[in-house]
């Protein structure tokens, strides 16, 4: 414990990464690789907040931009993000995790309400806490409710997993030309339209002074890389 730089983190797991080369749905290889390296994580004695997206079952932007009413639309993603999150619960509580999901939107029977101060709580037990429904508020993205709920946990870093090894100033995958940052500031960022979070959650951490740390989520030992210091993936800072 004493050999770790973050003893805090909030973790946002795009829905994209859970769904793996399938493209939708839920990949169980990739959710229990990710779950395993949650737990490795964990078991080194570090809170854990995690907010998981909910875009391999329902984008709410992308179907407002074909009609849909965009408050509808971003209800049903967050809808989403809670199947996302209970698959997630248990795939961590089969590696021995205790859990709890918290949504931001009242679904008594399968999670609890979000309440701040017992959410800290749950993370002082050494529970792993699961945010789920974003921010409950429509024209609001995961990216946003990460900053947020970052920030209510005092989390000392907000390690957003991408499936790329940083960030990069165009795409690495198009692009064999793209540039890796090693660091940024969040003003940079922001300024040069970088693909890290959507400006609204990029703003809230540089307000509040939280950094950023993008990298791959799928190369196994990076989170307890970052946890220990090491220099993995992009600093925003």
């Amino acid at each position: 414990m004493s050999s770790l730089k973050y003893k805090r983190v909030l973790l946002k797991l795009s829905g994209e990464a859970l769904a793996g080369e399938q493209g939708y749905g839920i990949n169980i290889d990739v959710l229990a690789q990710v779950a395993s390296e949650i737990c490795e994580a964990h078991s080194l004695g570090v809170d854990i907040g995690i907010v998981v997206g909910g875009g391999n079952i329902f984008r709410g932007v992308a179907a407002s931009t074909k009609g849909m009413d965009r408050a509808s639309s971003d209800y049903m993603g967050m809808l989403a993000t809670s199947i996302n999150a209970l698959a997630l619960q248990d795939a961590l509580e089969k590696r021995g995790a205790q859990t709890r999901v918290q949504s931001a939107i009242e679904m008594a029977q399968i999670a609890e309400p979000y309440i701040r101060r017992k959410a800290v709580r749950h993370l002082e037990k050494q529970r792993v806490v699961i945010f789920a429904s974003g921010t409950g508020n429509p024209y609001f993205t995961t990216d946003t409710a990460a900053a947020l709920r970052g920030m209510e946990i005092n989390a000392e870093v907000l390690l957003k997993a991408t499936n790329v090894d940083g960030t990069y100033d165009k795409d690495p995958k198009t692009h064999p030309d793209a540039k890796k940052y090693t660091t940024l500031t969040h003003r940079d960022a922001l300024n040069k339209g970088l693909k890290v979070m959507d400006a609204t959650a990029l703003s809230l951490c540089m307000d509040n002074r939280l950094p950023i740390i993008t990298f791959k989520l799928m190369e196994k030992g990076n989170i307890i890389r970052i946890l220990k210091g090491e220099s993995i993936g992009t600093l925003i800072n």
